[in-house]
Order: C-alpha cells, then sequence, then structure tokens
C-alpha cells in the first residue's frame, strides 16, 4: 500500500512512493490512512494530508491537498468482461487547492479525481491501456480509455461528462500515434481529425508507465489533456521488479 505524490515544476519536481505494510492501514467511512499520509472525506470535500519523503532524492513532501468536486458521477463503468475491474471517474472537473510546507508550494486550479479498483492485479487482467482526461469550455470534461484485455477484445470508452455530472457516450475520434517515451513505452491517444496532437511535456518516463500532457482538440474544442499509457506485459517482465525499489521503497509499518 502506498501514497503516491508527483510535484512538477520547471527544475523536476519530487517524487513520493513509499509501500509500507498492513499495519500502517487505518480505514473507516470517511478516511484512508497509510502511515503519515491519509485522505478523509468531510461531506463536501477530499482532504489530502500529506507527510512522505521523496526518493530517490531523500526531501520531506508535506502539506495538504483540497478537492472540491464540481461535478460528479454516480456510475462506475466496468473494464473488462468478466466484471473484475471497475473505473469509476467519481469528480471529473474538481476546484484543486495546494498547500505545501515543504516544498514551499502554492496553487490553486482545476482538477480531477477518479479511481480503479479489482480483484486481481491489473496485469492478470490487461496487457494495456491508454487513459486521457480534458476539460472542457461548458465546465465538464472528455474521457477516453482504451484497455487491451488479455481475453476478448479491445474495450474503448469515449465518455462526455456534462455539468450535472451526466456521462454519455460520444462518437470515439481515430486514434492517433504518440511518440514512444524514452523507455519505449509506446503511447497513442484519440482525437478529432485534422488536429493532431502533441505532447507538451513527459511527466513521467519509467520501464513500463508514462504520464504525459498533451493539447489536442476533442468534440470540437482545443484542450489540454493529461494522458498515462501503461504497458503492463512490461510490468510482468522480470527486469523490471528489481528496479521498483529504486522509486517505490519498501517499509514495513
Amino acid at each position: 500500500m502506498a501514497i503516491n505524490v508527483a510535484l512538477y515544476n520547471r527544475r523536476g519536481g519530487r517524487w513520493a512512493m513509499t509501500e509500507r505494510g498492513r499495519e500502517s492501514l487505518v480505514r473507516d467511512d470517511s478516511t484512508l490512512a497509510i502511515g503519515p499520509s491519509a485522505l478523509r472525506w468531510d461531506g463536501t470535500a477530499l482532504r489530502i494530508t500529506l507527510n512522505e519523503i521523496s526518493f530517490p532524492k531523500p526531501a520531506r513532501v508535506r502539506g495538504e491537498v483540497v478537492i472540491h468536486p464540481e461535478v460528479r458521477t454516480t456510475a462506475p463503468q466496468v473494464l473488462d468482461g468478466a466484471g473484475r475491474h471497475v473505473w469509476w471517474p467519481f469528480a471529473p472537473r474538481s476546484r484543486v487547492e495546494l498547500r505545501m510546507d515543504n516544498p514551499d508550494v502554492r496553487w490553486n486550479g482545476h482538477g480531477y479525481f477518479d479511481f480503479n479498483c479489482g480483484s486481481e492485479p491489473l496485469q492478470d487482467a490487461f496487457s494495456r491501456w491508454d487513459w486521457s482526461r480534458a476539460p472542457l469550455a461548458d465546465g465538464g470534461a472528455a474521457l477516453l480509455y482504451e484497455v487491451t484485455p488479455r481475453q476478448g477484445a479491445d474495450r474503448l470508452l469515449s465518455l462526455r461528462v456534462g455539468r450535472d455530472g451526466a456521462l454519455s457516450a460520444f462518437s470515439p475520434p481515430p486514434k492517433a500515434p504518440l511518440g514512444a517515451t524514452g523507455w519505449r513505452v509506446k503511447r497513442g491517444t484519440r482525437c478529432d481529425v485534422g488536429a493532431p496532437p502533441t505532447v507538451l511535456r513527459t511527466l513521467e518516463d519509467t520501464p513500463f508507465y508514462a504520464r504525459s500532457l498533451l493539447s489536442t482538440r476533442l468534440a470540437g474544442e482545443e484542450t489540454r489533456a493529461v494522458h498515462e499509457s501503461i504497458d503492463l506485459d512490461r510490468l510482468r517482465a522480470g527486469w523490471v521488479w528489481p528496479l521498483l525499489p529504486f522509486r517505490m521503497p519498501r517499509r514495513g509499518g
């Protein structure tokens, strides 16, 4: 179990993701605490208290993130044919406050909150996926989630979220390749015809996972999207596992 913190700036930012044992978990109806960090729902906002150590360069990562959902959805989405994996874009449009003491950072803007859950490891069900979220001018968002399962046909979710939280499918635009990362993780998305997307910045480049910021056009709108690609065949590969502790150290408590 771990709480992942990734802060980006022009100087590189900080990354923390310390895996902890079961004895570090505290959970009830409104709180999820893992070690010294916790997520608490107060009825109107999700308050995330962070107290972590960055890695591989050790430094304190301490502060608070408050997510105020502006748009909420009530429809979890099944990702696989067996119904073992669910994705819920709970708050696809949110107002976010970031107040960090270490590093000293303040930020306010729009954001996003979702979660995945499943009854088996992701790499047992899927070989890869591409996902993206882009805000739209009407206050909603466009969501793309394309998964390649180990059994059965590929599954594509192309969803538009309105200000009322209603999810509606829209006709998926054609595929658009993105350049592979330094670790040669393949990236791809979908966008309107005649408007090839641009990778503005590769935020994370790892042996099996990439996070990127895109300039793209969806539903007739120019927008910026956060995009991720994950290669779960790579994650299954024996050579990857010894590398994980360099980004994900483990603690027993």
